[in-house]
């Protein structure tokens, strides 16, 4: 949404974007309770933090050296590739565009679920609904992942090629996260992502472009990726040795050169976060795809404006000045 789709004056919107009140100012106009978060307050998913306000998914890398492979890794996955959107509002191909989520209250009840991967999977049972929304739709044959957040425990739940199984799921592979906590998962682990990590706190959700931003790095997909992970990463499922390709848990940002002031609406706030937060490497895909949730209420046009971002835009930081302990997700101040 931008400043002229408001009835806002350029200089007004920049105002509001400046001071954090942007999200107060279209809640009002659609009549969404959401509200704006003052600087600094992480996201939350109703009474529950999306992790604390110390973990890596809060990380800003605006200020981090570059990485010494940095070239290397951006040339891999694509220099003259452009950005892509991985999400929006409608279908594409019978589903909905993204990865869903959805979250149960107390009382839920829990299925059972086996796993293709129970060695590196958390045991069920889980609280998965029969009518979890699945990414791609409930016909889907791709990752068909399902997220779930139990709002009562501040629980989440995460499932890898999800699939009805007599009165529970049968999944590739599962994780569940206190979202209170910096625990990662044991090294060498897979979860619902091929780096180990969680994905919902690495989405990109409208809820926080009516708050008008977006306070983590987001997740996105290289083709190319090496056999081997860095922190915060805990898995791999590379295909070469090779130094010049990324491993899982790459973090990249945007250039300080790339002008925010270029893009309007969600498309300037999603450029904001990749330059402050980044983006980091959690699953193997097309290139500089980064990943968001479906939404009737995203403008895929204006979500479009993000393809004429080049992977050249791009530079792999170096994160290991914020990790406290390679098996937590606690980043030094």
């Amino acid at each position: 949404m931008d400043s002229s789709r408001l009835g806002l004056s350029a200089d007004v919107w920049r105002m509001t974007r400046r001071w954090g009140i942007v999200g107060l100012l279209v809640a009002a106009l659609i009549g969404c309770s959401c509200v704006a978060r003052p600087p600094g307050t992480p996201a939350t998913v109703g009474p529950c933090p999306m992790f604390p306000a110390d973990s890596f998914w809060h990380a800003d890398v605006s200020a981090l050296p570059v990485h010494p492979q940095s070239s290397a890794w951006v040339s891999t996955i694509g220099a003259s590739k452009g950005v892509h959107a991985d999400f929006g509002s409608g279908l594409w191909d019978g589903g909905p565009i993204g990865i869903p989520w959805t979250s149960v209250g107390a009382g839920g009840p829990k299925v059972p679920v086996s796993f293709d991967y129970a060695d590196e999977s958390d045991p069920g049972p889980y609280p998965i609904p029969s009518d979890v929304p699945i990414e791609g739709g409930p016909a889907a044959d791709g990752d068909r992942h399902a997220l779930v957040v139990d709002t009562a425990a501040c629980r989440l739940y995460e499932l890898y090629d999800a699939h009805p199984a007599g009165g529970g799921w049968h999944a590739g592979s599962g994780a569940t996260w206190d979202l209170r906590s910096n625990a990662l998962r044991p090294a060498t682990w897979t979860s619902a992502d091929a780096a180990g990590l969680a994905i919902l706190p690495g989405l990109v959700r409208y809820e926080e472009i009516l708050a008008g931003r977006i306070d983590h790095p987001i997740r996105f997909t290289a083709p190319v990726t090496q056999r081997s992970f860095i922190w915060p990463a805990r898995h791999q499922a590379g295909s070469t040795n090779s130094a010049s390709a990324p491993p899982m848990g790459a973090w990249f940002r945007l250039k300080s050169s790339v002008d925010p002031a270029r893009f309007s609406g969600a498309a300037r706030i999603v450029v904001e976060a990749m330059g402050r937060h980044g983006v980091i490497l959690a699953d193997n895909g097309s290139s500089w795809y980064i990943s968001g949730s479906p939404d009737e209420r995203w403008d895929n046009d204006n979500l479009h404006d993000l393809d004429v971002l080049r992977g050249s835009d791009f530079e792999a930081v170096d994160t290991s000045s914020l990790m406290v302990s390679s098996d937590s997700g606690r980043i030094r101040s």
